[in-house]
């Protein structure tokens, strides 16, 4: 990137440049017209001069002009007024070039914020574009949160600078060297006056806001400091809370928050008085024009539509004046902050864009075998990793590698999958450097799989086929007028240096998958997901999800019949008390009772948490029967019971877990509450204290929590309201409850609650285990099975997959490598959070799924985490210190003593 932002801008937007100072050059012809105009009007017209007589005329608009060799020639003869006549024309034509100066405003303005956006989408390209380039050691010494944090806000002036850049100077110069020509022009005292406040104002302002330069570098500094400290809090908070570090946290965000706060109020206090100066400055000139041009006026040597002119064109001088210093102040700000990130983002041995080009092709099946020759590693502090390992290996062999911790194989591995680069040696395919291949060919024909695994925010659908998405492989197809917008789109990107590849394309490459489409494409990923052993997670994160009825109507229909299934299967089983259902008639023993009372789930704001309690109509049908009452007595005793079993345990103690209607923070504030209500009636309590009391009752239930406070008579009253509730339900609240019906499916609850239509009976210590079985069981239908599974396969993982576990994560990042079909598959210990016997499991499924789909053509390089699977490979492979101890196959390693010690 170049050094200098104003050579950066100019050389990617010169054309336009060019084009909108030509623009400004006209916009001064008006703007000076503009300047004289009011002369003209005090002077013609409204002081008489040229109307000595009452008949006298004028002409108006007349063109004259005196040529070479033809003499005066009129191009227009004008047309004679009379004095109001003429006062009316002229003030039309002030007002017309008010217009046409606004309109030139509004061109330049518009055009520049145009080509300030274009620009600064090509410097953030070109940023992002620079650090998939780094080389990999770079990403160790760099903060995720400063660099996005630069590329975010940093650049930010740069583009709003980008329009002003050549324009601003040319405009608002033009504009004050025509206002001070013309008062130069009207007396040439006024005009020293105004020449001599402009030239203090030029010199002065600048050289004072040196100092605002270096408190706003210090100000960037700082913030991208804390930018990055931040990101470290928010990425290692699970350390913080387990070393008790939250205050020292807080006390270095203290700390530097203060330094900021520093820098900004220095900031201030030198930009303020900056701008107070300039606007003395400013005022002072006026002072003098009216006391030296009044006095002038006087001695008549300057008439008074002079005199109004010059302060006309004054009061259109400092404004354009205080820009132009502005700009010089930004030109030097955003210059600073360029050179800032041009240092950032300027690294040693970025990757040749050439080998990241973009390619549709097909990338040719690797030849040759993948030859390691004289291989030395080093971490980041010089230490070798590896030291002069020479290896082969052949295609279709699968290879182990094992050693303790940083023997080496992990670097080679690294090397292999180009996630480090050699210090010296090399690693080739054939006669080719491995480092000198594009990345379209080893993406897709190496793939490297390490513990550490990223997944990007979105579904696990989408992070699984990430690796497929290498190249747009199907233009997508747009309706007239969105395509038409696509031309749009495709032209403003290329003129920002920005790819004009289409992200609505279909990415994904279906035959690296070994499919021929979106088809069959699903089932190579179950394949994947069996042989990893995911695909129960997927199934289980399905069953916690919801779907929307109309989107998914053939699997909901699908699933209200298996209700009755469900139902057979608990009778068969006869387990028909391990799950009650939910019938319109009958108060459901293992719910809640706010469950049971609106037989249904709130979903609209009316009815959501507190604001149930506040609306008219439910407390008006609660009220009628008696049940606020008799749920406030309910909750009374729940309260009085949880303070008394509860208040003297600490609040990380296990009882709490079955606390379920009051939190631990809760006991201090229901204690008061009680002594506050103790000896008052129902009628005397107010009802914010009623709600408290009552709100405790809608998450009891009886089986759970054993208060004995559930009679029949309370049941039976529940029952009756709901029903009173739900057949005089307003309109208005009619699509503020997801009720419970048996023949339809509830779009607020998830797959596995529509199946059971009803709560897990409490009775049964592995209820819930085996509930969960048997739904899954009747999911494993033929057809519905990979319906549900599709749902689970829609589960958001949140940012790096945290909604994953460890073990979950790691299983899908293998899965994701496994999906497409490679020459070379680099397996750096992808297991690690796995006991020995599930990796051995998914270790053989690897290794049969990879030879069938490949036809024994590709090879493995498995780093094993546990490395009494050697007998499942072709060769193994020993490092120790850095070195290969040992290379054969498992049998004929029986005799060394470091594979003996690894394999015991």
């Amino acid at each position: 990137m170049e050094k200098g932002l104003t050579h950066y801008i100019w050389t990617h937007t010169r054309p336009q440049q060019l084009w909108i100072l030509l623009v400004v050059a006209l916009s001064m012809i008006p703007y000076f017209l503009s300047f004289d105009l009011p002369k003209q009007i005090v002077n013609g017209p409204i002081q008489g001069q040229g109307f000595e007589g009452e008949a006298a005329r004028q002409l108006f608009m007349r063109i004259e002009f005196a040529l070479p060799y033809f003499g005066d020639v009129v191009f227009f003869p004008g047309i004679e007024l009379n004095r109001l006549q003429m006062l009316i024309a002229l003030s039309l034509v002030f007002l017309a070039l008010v217009v046409v100066n606004g309109l030139f405003k509004l061109y330049i303005n518009t055009y520049k914020g145009r080509l300030g956006e274009r620009l600064l989408r090509r410097i953030r390209f070109e940023l992002v574009d620079r650090v998939l380039r780094f080389p990999p050691s770079q990403f160790k010494r760099i903060k995720g949160a400063e660099i996005a944090s630069m590329i975010k806000d940093e650049v930010e002036p740069m583009g709003g600078f980008t329009g002003d850049a050549f324009v601003a100077p040319a405009l608002l110069g033009g504009q004050a060297a025509t206002a001070l020509f013309f008062i130069f022009v009207q007396n040439i005292w006024l005009g020293m006056i105004a020449g001599l406040i402009v030239a203090v104002q030029a010199v002065l302002i600048p050289r004072m806001r040196r100092r605002l330069l270096v408190l706003g570098r210090e100000r960037q500094l700082t913030a991208r400091e804390l930018a990055g400290r931040v990101s470290e809090i928010v990425e290692g908070i699970n350390t913080i809370h387990a070393y008790d570090t939250s205050n020292f946290e807080r006390a270095d965000i203290a700390a530097r928050l203060g330094r900021i706060f520093k820098i900004r109020y220095d900031l201030y206090q030198w930009k303020f008085l900056v701008k107070f100066i300039n606007n003395f400055l400013a005022s002072v000139t006026p002072f003098l024009f009216y006391s030296i041009g009044g006095y002038l006026a006087l001695q008549g040597r300057l008439d008074i539509g002079q005199l109004v002119a010059v302060i006309a064109a004054y009061k259109d001088l400092p404004g354009p004046l205080k820009e132009l210093i502005d700009w010089d102040q930004a030109r030097q700000d955003v210059q600073v902050k360029y050179n800032q990130v041009v240092e950032q983002f300027k690294v040693d041995s970025l990757i040749d864009p050439s080998l990241q080009k973009l390619s549709t092709e097909e990338a040719a099946p690797l030849a040759g075998a993948l030859a390691v020759a004289n291989l030395t590693l080093s971490d980041d502090s010089g230490a070798h990793t590896v030291e002069h390992i020479s290896v082969q290996f052949p295609r279709g062999e699968y290879a182990a590698i094992i050693g303790g911790a940083a023997a080496g194989g992990d670097a080679l591995a690294e090397a292999i999958g180009r996630s480090v680069w050699p210090e010296s040696g090399r690693i080739a395919l054939g006669d080719t450097d491995l480092f000198e291949i594009p990345e379209s060919v080893t993406g897709r024909r190496i793939t490297y799989v390490s513990s550490d695994a990223y997944f990007f925010y979105g579904s696990l659908s989408d992070n699984l086929l990430y690796g497929l998405k290498h190249a747009p492989m199907r233009e997508p197809e747009y309706e007239d007028a969105h395509a038409s917008f696509r031309k749009w789109e495709i032209s403003e990107a290329r003129m920002a240096g920005n790819p004009d590849h289409d992200i609505e394309s279909d990415w994904i490459d279906y035959e690296a998958a070994g499919a021929t489409g979106p088809e069959d494409l699903f089932a190579q990923v179950v394949a994947v997901l069996d042989s990893v052993y995911l695909t129960k997670d997927i199934l289980e994160l399905a069953l916690r999800s919801s779907v929307d009825p109309l989107t998914h109507e053939e699997l909901t229909t699908h699933i209200v019949k298996l209700r009755h299934t469900f139902r057979e299967e608990l009778d068969k089983a006869g387990l028909s008390n391990l799950v009650v259902p939910f019938e319109p008639d009958r108060y459901n023993i293992e719910a809640t009772v706010g469950e049971n009372l609106l037989f249904g789930t709130a979903i609209g704001e009316q009815l959501v948490g507190r604001a149930i309690g506040r609306n008219r109509y439910f407390r008006d049908v609660v009220g009628r029967s008696g049940l606020d009452r008799m749920l406030y007595e309910m909750g009374y005793e729940i309260a009085e019971n949880a303070v008394e079993l509860f208040a003297g345990l600490p609040p990380d103690h296990p009882f709490f877990q079955q606390l379920t209607f009051m939190t631990p923070d809760d006991i201090p504030m229901y204690q008061q509450l009680l002594q506050k209500l103790k000896g008052k009636d129902f009628d005397e309590t107010t009802d914010d204290d009623k709600h408290r009391i009552i709100r405790l009752s809608f998450a009891y239930i009886e089986p759970r929590h054993r208060f004995g406070l559930l009679t029949d008579e309370l049941m039976k009253t529940i029952v009756e309201v709901r029903r009173e509730f739900h057949e005089g339900l307003p309109e208005t609240l009619k699509g503020a409850i997801d009720r419970y019906d048996p023949h339809s499916y509830m779009a607020s609850a998830s797959l596995m609650d529509n199946v059971l239509f009803g709560r897990v009976s409490h009775r049964h210590a592995d209820g819930p285990e085996r509930v969960r079985t048997m739904v899954i069981a009747l999911l494993s239908e033929p057809g519905l099975y990979n319906q549900v599974l599709s749902i689970g396969l829609e589960f958001n993982l949140g940012a790096g997959g945290r909604r994953l576990t460890q073990v979950q994560r790691q299983k899908l990042n293998l899965a994701r490598a496994l999906l497409r079909r490679s020459d070379y598959y680099i397996f750096n210990r992808p297991l690690p959070a796995l006991d020995a016997r599930t990796q051995e499991q998914i270790c053989r499924n690897v290794l049969t799924l990879v030879r069938e789909n490949n036809d024994k053509e590709s090879s493995i390089i498995w780093v094993l985490t546990n490395t009494t699977l050697t007998d499942l490979f072709d060769r193994v492979l020993i490092f120790d210190k850095g070195r290969l101890v040992g290379d054969g196959k498992h049998a004929e390693l029986a005799d060394n003593a470091t594979f003996r010690e690894l394999v015991s």
